[in-house]
């Protein structure tokens, strides 16, 4: 869990709770990602993961696995996957890489209410009957909680106006 002790930086807002403490929608963990990094040593962003040229793999929980039908390797996918280490009450954030505080929702930083984050990645090796996948590179922690798995498609994911 995160450590809710820590003193905020100069500007920053902390919740009084920790969202998703109470009852309401559950998440059902698909899988587990499996990576090189641990508190303290992971990249800050996936760019920095990519450049360590360190991969990572993606094991679905059994029942999970026929549903990898239809990927390729050397396909582009989008993988969500819940940051179960980050802490969840700030709103404002203050961190030392921008030129000031920022809201949550205008920084990719894994603090957040619902620590729900999201890599496109590229399938490296797939073993579709064991559900697993090897990808390119991901920056979470080892044995990171997996949410979902989404092809990427420049049809769809690629904003318009965009240049490529």
């Amino acid at each position: 869990m995160h450590d809710r002790g820590k003193p905020p930086r100069p500007g920053e807002i902390v919740l009084d709770r920790v969202p998703g403490t109470g009852d309401g929608p559950r998440i059902a963990f698909i899988g587990r990602i499996r990576t090189p990094w641990g508190p303290g040593d992971a990249p800050r962003n996936l760019r920095q993961a990519r450049e360590s040229g360190k991969p990572a793999r993606i094991l679905l929980e059994p029942d999970y696995a026929p549903g990898l039908l239809g990927l390729e390797v050397g396909q582009a996918i989008v993988v969500f996957y819940w940051m179960d280490r980050a802490r969840r009450d700030l709103i404002r954030q203050n961190p030392r890489h921008t030129d000031g505080v920022r809201g949550t929702f205008a920084l990719r930083s894994p603090v957040r209410p619902n620590p729900v984050s999201l890599a496109t990645v590229r399938i490296t090796g797939l073993d579709a009957e064991a559900g697993e996948i090897e990808i390119d590179a991901i920056d979470c922690f080892d044995d990171t909680p997996l949410v979902d798995i989404k092809p990427w498609l420049p049809t769809i994911d690629v904003p318009p106006g965009a240049d490529l």
